[in-house]
């Protein structure tokens, strides 16, 4: 069987957008059982948004950079260091590589943006998949949405200047 083909892309038009919180609700809301009115919050008007779409138009996944100040919070106030998160896969595209494509936008995003690490909150059943793409667990296991999460964080290196 034959997986079928998809793109990554940076979610800048409206409809994007909404294929991006369309997946989260349908992973997070649906499934997972987070209530709505904490699924979504201020930091998706600022954040830079990761989009995974079927060759015919299906979402796929989606996630979320935030950075500078809307991340300070998240990281301890070093604003060298980005938020990745709502990093969600529907159900019909999980095993296809669609979660791994969407963290490494996410990371492209961030050396763009010239931070130096990438953090998240991963729910403790994830942690191998983001341990798999070099991320380490540090502090205690803490609940967030009623879910067991762990925090995790990887360096990202600047991409080398291309030669001329």
């Amino acid at each position: 069987m034959t997986s079928p083909s998809y793109a990554v892309r940076v979610a800048e038009e409206g409809a994007d957008r909404e294929a991006c919180f369309a997946v989260r609700r349908e992973v997070f809301v649906v499934e997972q059982g987070v209530p709505e009115e904490i699924e979504y919050d201020a930091y998706d008007a600022v954040a830079v948004h990761v989009l995974a779409v079927r060759e015919d138009g299906v979402p796929l996944g989606a996630g979320r950079l935030l950075y500078g100040e809307a991340a300070a919070s998240k990281v301890d106030g070093d604003l060298t260091v980005g938020s990745l998160g709502r990093l969600a896969v529907a159900k019909a595209a999980r095993g296809l590589g669609v979660g791994a494509a969407l963290v490494r936008a996410i990371e492209d995003a961030a050396r763009a943006r010239g931070l130096r690490a990438v953090d998240l909150h991963a729910q403790t059943q994830a942690l191998g998949f983001y341990e798999r793409l070099g991320y380490e667990a540090y502090g205690p296991e803490f609940p967030d949405a009623g879910i067991p999460h762990r925090a995790m964080r990887r360096a990202v290196q600047p991409r080398a200047p291309k030669r001329r």
